[in-house]
């Protein structure tokens, strides 16, 4: 019970768009502070995922961070500027770039809390 409850929680915390959120913060604030509180947010959700030995949690959460994210874009694609801004790529090129690249960190995150889990 306990299990699902945590994974439950994690897809929960997965469901905010995090890429969107990157990308708009550096669109608004011309910052990458975004893209660095994305990677340590869903690193440490992937490690909390794995450490309660719930991996599809951490599948599914990223699989639905992405559609919300996608979602958002969209929405936003209707604006010149935000189209310009990430040029020369699309705002949804741009969004399976990141999503992709935030997995590898993800992954170490999962390779750490495996071995830690192994330890105790």
């Amino acid at each position: 019970m306990r299990e699902i409850a945590i994974g439950t929680t994690i897809i929960c915390l997965y469901c905010f768009p995090f890429v969107y959120f990157s990308m708009h913060q550096d669109f608004v604030t011309r910052s990458m502070l975004g893209y660095l509180l994305m990677i340590l947010v869903t690193s440490l959700l992937a490690f909390i995922s794995k450490r309660f030995g719930n991996s599809i949690s951490f599948i599914m959460g990223n699989i639905l961070s992405f559609i919300i994210s996608f979602y958002f874009i969209s929405e936003m694609s209707d604006s010149e500027q935000w189209v310009g801004y990430f040029k020369p790529l699309a705002p949804n090129q741009l969004l399976i770039i990141v999503s992709f690249l935030n997995l590898i960190p993800q992954f170490f995150a999962l390779k750490f809390a495996s071995k830690h889990k192994n330890k105790c």
